[in-house]
């Protein structure tokens, strides 16, 4: 009974999270465009946000166990996008820069590594 109030809290918590960026864009759209968006059309706006990405939660954990994994990784998110071509294209740069900056950190914790055994050996000698 508790967990079930807990899950719904966090739900209400994430419709919440989720109407009130909604809302924050549509102020923005508004702006720049000075097209007026009224607040049922934000808040059906907000729901079906809310629905699409549980829908793409849902996929993305049957795309890991269909794997035999209980990760979901970036060529999950790529499937998953496989029909948006601007997004598959959007999501493909950005797991490459992911990778890139990934590689960065690894040579600089290696040189680091690397320059400490050096110091270690040099105080040994």
């Amino acid at each position: 009974m508790e967990d079930d109030y807990e899950r719904l809290n966090h739900t209400q918590r994430l419709k919440a999270a989720v109407h009130y960026t909604v809302g924050q864009l549509c102020d923005e759209t508004s702006a720049d465009t000075g097209i007026e968006f009224n607040k049922q059309f934000v808040a059906a706006l907000a729901e079906l946000t809310f629905k699409q990405s549980e829908s793409f939660a849902i996929d993305l954990e049957l795309f890991a166990k269909h794997a035999k994994r209980t990760t979901i990784l970036p060529d999950d998110v790529q499937l998953l996008v496989r029909k948006s071509q601007s997004l598959h294209d959007h999501i493909k740069e950005k797991c490459s820069q992911q990778v890139s900056i990934s590689e960065e950190k690894r040579k600089e914790k290696k040189t680091k590594q690397t320059k400490k055994k050096q110091v270690n050996d040099n105080l040994v000698t």
